[in-house]
C-alpha cells in the first residue's frame, strides 16, 4: 500500500446545473433531459479504468463536485461509491463529500446520499440576502437555504457552505451582520469568497460593457477581507486556507490534498488531476463537453484528454503556489527535494516587511502576507 506526499483523493465531476449562474466559469451545463443510467455506465467503466494504473493506493477522499452534484440520483450516487470501494483500499472513514444546493427538492435526496455512503455535505448557499440571491442567479431563496441548512444538519455530523462577499452594493456593516448569521448556522466549515469577475462569464461580459454597478472598490473589498479573518478566528473557525475556515479537526481533507500538492484522480467532464505513476507526476485533463466525454467512455477510449508529465521545476513552482495558501505553509524539505529554491534577498526583505515567517522546516505566510499572495510568491521565486 503506499500514500503519495500530500494524499490520494478522488473527484467526480458532474456537470449539470439548473440554471448556470452568472458569475460561474466552471464547466456546467443546463440539460432538460440527462440519462444518469448511461452516465453511470461511464463513470463505473472510467473508475475501473483508473483503478487499474493506481493498484495498491490507498483512497482518502471522495469529492463530487460540479455543476450540481445534488442532481444526481441517490442511487447513481450509491453506485458510484460501492464501485470505489471495491476498486481501492481506502483509509478507516474516509472524507466522502458531496456539493448540494438548497432547493427545497434537492435537500429531499439528502437522507438517499447520507445512505449512498455521503458523510459531508458542501452546501451554496452564497447569500444570506434573497435580493443578492436574485443577482447571483440563484434558485434557492433565504429560506429555502436554512431549510434545506437544517435538514443537512440533522443527517450529517459534518456540514459546510459557501457564501459570496464583495457583492454589489454591499456595506463593510452588511457583510459583518452576514457574516455573524452564517456563523451562527455554521456546523464545522465555512468557505467564504470575495466575489470575482471572470472572462466567459455572464458577469464579465456585464462588467466589460459598463454594467455591474456598485461593486465594492478594492479598500472595501481588503477591509471586507480582514473583518472575515478576525470574525471567523473569533468565533473558532480559523483561516486554515484564503477563503477556508473551519473548527480543530475539521479541514476539508479532500481539499488539503489540493493544496498539499497530492495526488487526485479527475474522473468526469472537464476533471483535472494529478497522479504520479512510475516516479513521474503528471497533469490530466478529460473533454470538456459532457456528449463528448460521454462518447469517447463509450468508445472504450479513455475520458481523458490530455496527460502530461510534470517537469519537477514546475511540480515545485505549484506545490510552492498552493502551500502558501495554508495557514501551516509550504513544508521545505518537500520544496527543496523538488529543486525548488528562494532568493535569498527576498526572503530577508519580506521577513522584515512581516509578510512571511520562516524556521527550520517551514515558510508561511503572515496574516498580513496571505491577502497579497501572487506578490510574495513573484518576488520569492527565483528563475
Amino acid at each position: 500500500m503506499s500514500r503519495p506526499p500530500g494524499g490520494f483523493g478522488l473527484y467526480l465531476h458532474w456537470p449539470f446545473c439548473q440554471a448556470k449562474c452568472p458569475y460561474c466559469d466552471f464547466n456546467s451545463h443546463v440539460s432538460a433531459n440527462i440519462d444518469q443510467a448511461r452516465w453511470q455506465a461511464a463513470y463505473l467503466s472510467e473508475l475501473d479504468r483508473a483503478a487499474a494504473e493506481t493498484e495498491n493506493r490507498v483512497l482518502e477522499t471522495v469529492f463530487f463536485g460540479g455543476g450540481t452534484p445534488s442532481l444526481m440520483d441517490p442511487s447513481l450516487v450509491y453506485a458510484i461509491i460501492e464501485r470505489i470501494r471495491q476498486n481501492w483500499p481506502m483509509v478507516n472513514n474516509p472524507e466522502i463529500s458531496l456539493e448540494a444546493n438548497p432547493t427545497s427538492v434537492e435537500a429531499g435526496r439528502f437522507a438517499g446520499y447520507r445512505d449512498a455512503g455521503v458523510n459531508r455535505i458542501s452546501m451554496g448557499i452564497q447569500a444570506l440576502n434573497d435580493d443578492d440571491l436574485r443577482r447571483l442567479g440563484r434558485m434557492h431563496s433565504v429560506k429555502d437555504a436554512q431549510a434545506a441548512f437544517d435538514t443537512a444538519r440533522n443527517l450529517f455530523d459534518r456540514v459546510s457552505f459557501d457564501l459570496i462577499y464583495a457583492r454589489q452594493n454591499q456595506t463593510l456593516q452588511d457583510w459583518k451582520a452576514e457574516l455573524t448569521e452564517a456563523l451562527s448556522m455554521a456546523v464545522d466549515h465555512l468557505s467564504l469568497y470575495q466575489l470575482t469577475i471572470e472572462d466567459g462569464t455572464a458577469f464579465g461580459a456585464r462588467h466589460a460593457a459598463g454594467g455591474l454597478k456598485g461593486l465594492p472598490d478594492d479598500d472595501t473589498s481588503a477591509d471586507m477581507y480582514l473583518l472575515t479573518q478576525e470574525i471567523t478566528a473569533s468565533a473558532g473557525l480559523g483561516s486554515y486556507e484564503v477563503s477556508n475556515h473551519a473548527r480543530e479537526d475539521a479541514q476539508s481533507r479532500h481539499n488539503l490534498i489540493y493544496w498539499r500538492g497530492g495526488d487526485y484522480i479527475g474522473i468526469g467532464p472537464g476533471a483535472h488531476g494529478r497522479l504520479t505513476l512510475a516516479g513521474q507526476k503528471f497533469a490530466t485533463e478529460t473533454e470538456l463537453s459532457p456528449l463528448g466525454w460521454l462518447l469517447n467512455v463509450e468508445k472504450k477510449r479513455s475520458g481523458e484528454s490530455l496527460r502530461e508529465a510534470i517537469p519537477v521545476s514546475e511540480q515545485a513552482l505549484e506545490y510552492l503556489m498552493m502551500s502558501l495558501r495554508l495557514s501551516e505553509g509550504t513544508d521545505l524539505g518537500r520544496y527543496r527535494a523538488l529543486g525548488g529554491k528562494f532568493a535569498p534577498e527576498a526572503v530577508q526583505d519580506l521577513v522584515k516587511l512581516g509578510l512571511i515567517e520562516i524556521d527550520e522546516t517551514r515558510l508561511r505566510a503572515t496574516s498580513q502576507g496571505r491577502p497579497v499572495l501572487n506578490g510574495l510568491l513573484r518576488n520569492l521565486i527565483t528563475e
